[in-house]
């Protein structure tokens, strides 16, 4: 089966018009998608790679890019200690197969070779390796924050970690979707339930190396399984998913009348500049115009160095990093799918959180995750305590289910409006700078509109680098979500774009 571009764009780069929300703080920005700024002489692009980098030199500010600080090869084993980490601590694989088949972004494959002693202490839940040069990097697992890489040359972190226990019912014996015990009453009469068995056996097929696939319809489960060793509670690697759930919980902040959605940014390192004119909802388009290197950038080659896309998950300080970056684009008027925008996304929430006297650590599972029943999530840290789920989060299947009826059920779970009201609407449409650019595939609070799933319905994805899908059909009622182990994410996207096939011949339109 021929892979789509656009996942191309989101599996191999990574592996190296709107509706205005009620504003909680003074609307300064407008609302909306707006005119482009300053783009009258430039034309569309067509979304080619050449038109991608005429339009964005066409466009640029006099700005410089400054390289992140040291060696590429530690901070990839930076990375790699901490996939190892994650991999055995969090989802419970053994070690020597996490370092064969999980976390290929931060910890590229083609590196791993160069450490020459690895030690896993599963008392300590340390994991440590060991360069030709005799740097050693060290991951540790901190309390609820997960695996954390100690700051080189350091056995320790910045901050106390802390341990946030799920307020949620015993779901041993609480009904799905707060729980897990399932219905036993027939399934509804229009759904070929055949096809659906058929969907989830090509799914699991093991070439693909999926570890959890759950379909529900209209919020109930129809298809599910596991992969070896793995289950309903098991915690799997998500990568950029966890973009969407940033946006998520920027969303509930919005909701709460912390911030509006179409405010000026406060990030306060913006104040004296032009960068102050940022607002939130450009941010969590995707169009924010912060100047990084990213190695999906159409203009990017491995001679530029190490690029901060990498080092705002290897660094020390994420959200310190991406504040102080400085701009390339004017914002709203040009799309590139960048780390900076999800990390700046988390800063602010941070700054929210604590700037009403809350717990930031506690702040996703008591405002989110103890309301839709999700006990499973773990959101790891860079050493100062900064939440780095522009990717680095971990997630159970079904907890990943429940985030897409969220989205499914407009924000609302429960009668509770968890989100905004027009919230999923702005999610759903695609960002104006990413139409101008030719690509209208991304849309706003870090939800992708085009993944190139066969998919004629409207839908919405959660998307990330080694085959994460949680896709959200609204027509058909449906969410499908996949996980699986990062190398297998070639055969397991072709068994995913079969399996959806068959579930859309399963599953009629609501309307029919």
């Amino acid at each position: 089966m021929r892979r789509s571009p656009i996942r191309t764009l989101l599996c191999c780069a990574l592996s190296l018009v709107l509706l205005g929300l009620p504003a909680c703080a003074p609307d300064e920005g407008g609302e909306g998608g707006g005119a482009m700024v300053a783009t009258q002489d430039v034309p569309p692009g067509d979304g080619s790679r050449e038109s991608l980098i005429s339009r964005g030199e066409a466009l640029e500010l006099p700005t410089e890019w400054d390289p992140p600080p040291g060696e590429p090869i530690v901070h990839h084993t930076a990375g790699f200690a901490k996939t190892l980490c994650s991999g055995t601590f969090i989802t419970g694989l053994d070690w020597r197969d996490a370092a064969a088949n999980v976390g290929g972004f931060t910890a590229p494959f083609q590196h791993r070779g160069a450490v020459v002693d690895t030690v896993v202490d599963m008392e300590a839940q340390t994991v440590s390796l060991t360069l030709g040069s005799g740097i050693t990097r060290t991951a540790k697992l901190y309390g609820s924050q997960g695996c954390i890489t100690n700051p080189l040359g350091q056995d320790s972190i910045y901050f106390a970690p802390t341990v946030v226990e799920p307020m949620t019912p015993d779901p041993a014996t609480t009904p799905w979707p707060m729980g897990d015990v399932l219905p036993d009453t027939p399934y509804p009469p229009e759904i070929d339930m055949d096809k659906v068995r058929q969907a989830v056996e090509i799914a699991m097929d093991q070439e693909g190396k999926t570890l959890g696939f759950v379909v529900t319809y209209k919020g109930r489960i129809i298809g599910e399984d596991y992969g070896p060793g793995v289950d309903m509670h098991t915690p799997f690697e998500s990568w950029s998913k966890g973009k969407s759930l940033t946006g998520t919980l920027m969303a509930v902040l919005i909701q709460q009348g912390v911030y509006g959605l179409w405010q000026r940014a406060p990030v306060p390192e913006w104040q004296d500049d032009a960068r102050k004119n940022i607002r939130i909802g450009d941010i969590m388009r995707m169009s924010s115009g912060i100047r990084i290197v990213a190695p999906q950038d159409p203009g990017y080659t491995e001679e530029m160095g190490y690029p901060d896309h990498l080092y705002l998950y290897t660094g020390e300080n994420a959200f310190q990093w991406a504040a102080t970056r400085p701009q390339q684009w004017e914002p709203n008027t040009v799309g590139r799918y960048r780390n900076t925008d999800p990390a700046l996304t988390n800063y602010l929430i941070r700054l929210g959180v604590e700037g009403r006297g809350d717990d930031y650590h506690a702040f996703p599972q008591r405002n989110l995750f103890d309301k839709l029943g999700i006990r499973n999530f773990v959101m790891e840290t860079d050493p100062n305590g900064n939440f780095l789920t522009q990717g680095y989060e971990f997630g159970s299947a079904r907890d990943w289910a429940r985030l897409g009826n969220l989205y499914l059920q407009d924000g609302v779970w429960e009668g509770e409006r968890i989100l905004p009201e027009g919230y999923v609407d702005y999610a759903m449409e695609v960002a104006p700078a990413w139409i101008n650019d030719g690509r209208p595939i991304y849309g706003g609070g870090f939800v992708w509109r085009d993944l190139g799933f066969p998919i004629e319905d409207d839908y919405g994805a959660f998307g990330g680098a080694g085959g994460q899908y949680t896709v959200f059909i609204p027509a058909r009622g449906l969410v499908i979500t996949r996980l699986g182990k990062y190398t297998g994410q070639g055969p397991g996207g072709d068994n995913l774009d079969a399996a959806i096939a068959l579930l859309l011949e399963a599953v009629p339109s609501i309307d029919d």
